[in-house]
Parts: C-alpha cells; sequence; structure tokens
C-alpha cells in the first residue's frame, strides 16, 4: 500500500531553447511563449505507487481527494482500478500543483494543499494494509494534519500500521522555512514516529533541515546558488543516518540527487520487527554509497526522488541485496528523468535488472567521497568505513 500526498500536476513544456536566469524568464508583465501542458498526477501515492504498479507489483493506491474536476482529472489519470481505496470527500478542493521546469533551472512547485491537508490516521484502510507486505507513506510535511499537535496523527498512524505485521516506509519533503509546517519541531516528532518506521528514505536536505538546521544552513550557503546536495560531505550523510538509527530505523536510505544514493543500516540485534524474512548477512550494519547513473539530457527531475524509492522498495520485497537494491533505486531515477512527467519513463522490472546488471552503464563522479571509503570497480559502489562486509574483509 502507497499512501499519502496525492495532487494534479500542471506542468508547461518550456522550450528547450530558452535560456536565462529564472527572473528574466518570468519578469513581470511578460508574455512566456511555451508548448503543451503536460497534465499529470503528483505526489507519493501516484509517483512512488504509479511506479511500483509499471515494476509489476501489486500496489494499493491510498490517497484523498475532493469531489470536484480536479478529484475526477486524478481518478482519470491514475485508473479506476487502482483509485478504488481513494477517499473522495465533498466540499473540500482536491490538491494540484503547477509545476514551473525551466531549462537548466531546478523546478518551482505553485502548490495547493487540498484534501491532503485534511487527511488523518482514520484515512487509511487497514483491514487491507493487513492483507499487504509493505506500507508507504510519502508527504507528511505536506498534509497538515500529520505534523499538527506534535504529529499525533503521523504517529498513531505508523503505530496502527505496524501492527499489521508490514514493513513500513516513509519520505519527506523539505518543508518551507516560513510555513506552518517549517515551524514544526520535526526531530520531536521523528523520535516518536521513527520507532514504528523499518525504511526511512529522506533526501539529504529534507533529514538536515529536520535534525541540524544549523548544518542545513551551512552547507546551503557553501553552495553559493548551485545544488546544496553538492555541498554535503561523507561525514554528513554518516552523522544524520546515525541518528536515525538511533530513532528506530532499520535502513536509512538517504536520497543524493546527483550523487545517487547513501545507504546506513542498523545492526544485526535491531531487525526483529521488519515484517518480513531478510538476509542479515547481507542487510544488517551496512554502509554504502551508490553513484547515480549518467544521463546526457535530463527532461525534467518531476517525482525522481518517488521512483527512486520505488526502485529501493521494489528491490527490498523481491528479495534484492544491498548493492543492486541501490542499483536499482538509481536505475529507476535515471528512467523518470528522460521524460517531462513521471511516470512515461519508467521501464518494467526486468529492463531494470537487465540495466543495472550491465558492467558498461556510466555512473556520475562523487566528490564527497573521502579515503575512508573504498570503491569497487566491479560493482561501481562505495563502500563505507562503517561497512561490516568490508570490515570483515579487513
Amino acid at each position: 500500500m502507497v499512501a499519502g500526498h496525492i495532487c494534479l500536476d500542471i506542468t508547461p513544456v518550456f522550450p528547450d531553447k530558452m535560456t536565462g536566469s529564472f527572473a528574466d524568464i518570468l519578469a513581470p508583465g511578460k508574455l512566456v511563449n511555451v508548448d503543451n501542458a503536460v497534465l499529470g498526477t503528483g505526489g507519493a501515492v501516484s509517483n512512488t505507487g504509479g511506479t511500483m504498479l509499471k515494476l509489476g507489483l501489486d500496489a494499493i493506491l491510498n490517497g484523498k481527494v475532493g469531489k470536484d474536476s480536479f478529484g475526477e482529472l486524478i481518478k482519470s489519470i491514475v485508473g479506476a482500478e487502482n483509485t478504488k481505496s481513494f477517499r473522495e470527500v465533498a466540499g473540500q478542493s482536491s490538491s494540484y500543483s503547477v509545476v514551473l521546469a525551466l531549462p537548466g533551472i531546478d523546478r518551482v512547485f505553485l502548490h495547493h494543499t487540498g484534501t491532503n491537508d485534511t487527511f488523518t490516521s482514520d484515512d487509511i484502510d487497514y483491514e487491507t494494509l493487513k492483507e499487504c507486505c509493505l506500507f508507504h507513506f510519502g508527504y507528511p510535511t505536506l498534509m497538515r494534519q500529520m505534523f499538527l499537535n506534535k504529529g499525533h496523527e503521523l504517529i498513531e498512524m505508523y503505530r496502527r500500521a505496524k501492527e499489521c505485521s508490514v514493513i513500513t516506509s516513509l519520505d519527506m519533503t523539505v518543508p518551507d522555512p516560513v510555513s506552518e509546517s517549517g515551524q514544526v519541531d520535526w526531530r520531536e516528532i521523528l523520535v516518536k514516529t521513527l520507532p514504528y518506521v523499518d525504511v526511512f528514505l529522506p533526501s539529504v536536505e529534507e533529514i538536515a533541515y529536520m535534525l541540524n538546521r544549523d548544518l542545513f544552513e551551512q552547507r546551503k550557503k557553501q553552495a553559493d546558488g548551485n545544488d546544496p546536495v553538492l555541498a554535503y560531505a561523507a561525514d554528513d550523510f554518516a552523522l544524520l543516518a546515525g541518528e536515525l538509527i538511533g530513532m528506530g530505523v532499520k535502513i536509512a536510505a538517504i536520497k543524493a540527487g546527483i550523487n545517487g544514493y547513501y545507504l546506513q543500516t542498523a545492526s544485526a540485534n535491531k531487525w526483529d520487527t521488519l515484517g518480513k524474512q531478510i538476509d542479515l548477512n547481507q542487510w544488517s550494519q551496512r554502509q554504502l554509497w551508490a553513484p547515480s547513473y549518467h544521463i546526457e539530457q535530463v527532461a525534467s527531475a518531476t517525482g525522481a526522488g518517488d521512483a527512486t524509492i520505488a526502485g529501493f522498495l521494489t528491490a527490498i520485497i523481491r528479495d534484492l541485496e544491498p548493492i543492486r537494491a541501490l542499483k536499482a533505486a538509481n536505475c529507476l531515477g535515471w528512467q523518470n528523468v528522460r521524460e517531462f512527467d513521471s511516470l512515461s519513463g519508467i521501464e518494467d522490472w526486468q529492463a531494470t535488472l537487465d540495466y543495472i546488471d550491465q558492467p558498461d552503464k556510466p555512473v556520475n563522479p562523487l566528490a564527497q567521497i573521502d579515503a575512508q571509503w573504498q570503491y569497487s570497480k566491479e560493482n561501481k559502489i562505495y563502500f563505507g568505513p562503517l561497512d561490516s562486509i568490508l570490515t570483515k574483509a579487513k
């Protein structure tokens, strides 16, 4: 089951030849000619859940929409069969985003929260969840009831989900600092939520904002207008992941954008509540960093993080070991960014496995890695100093 945030995405397509800064292109009073708009659905339910469906999983999607035209569009795009578990409510407006993806410039979202703000723990179908092997929830940072009252509804939802004997996973977004969500004490919420979360998949910026605001601001300043992700050092990832594991997470998989995925996992004695048998010799006490796959032309990164999550969780469900799971995550991100919407570029699971098992696929370099990390040319992956398999080899 994939639950949480869903919205209608309206993405005007800007011509590739368009150049200039964001302020130049979207100057006040200026008429900007664009190509066709791409209509799609966004949010974790659509992006992660839709990707899992394309990968061949039997995924139940659990979102909430209003009884309005945008709600009908959302259900039409996702599909009648896939929206049977949706909650549809009268008198509330469905959520939507206008996605501004200018060539060479990071995306800007104009977002209306709509029914996502009224989503509570009672909107989950727990009886159906008992028939599932995994529960994934995305974007509580954009869903008001999930962070009000010190995260009571989020904590309660994961407590009840864990009682269904499933793997639980969670994804975030970076809160807008001036928003209500940005003023919340997310550390306090995570301390009470993460004991019920097996797999946590935030980006490095998201988790730095929540756990170490000084580090977040420092790296943002260091980036000097460039992608802040590139400013984070390997020790930053280890520090943040270590805190997450200390709070109860079994698998901390931190998204690093163009720098791929950082993985750190708990020791073998912490895995008793996972809800699934896995090879602890492969999964316990790991520290790995998988560079992302290189692509010459990025169409749009809309939903790319969600696609990587779908790849990683599908790999866990299908019993892949950590190295191939990270590669699958990165491969889904590579597939996603080839198209303007979040799902058109996604291939099936076998095509994904065929791609990651080819040794000649180029990956992007990692600048943050230091001398403590060991590179495997065979796997094109880095082993960290805390990795149990690397430690045993030494």
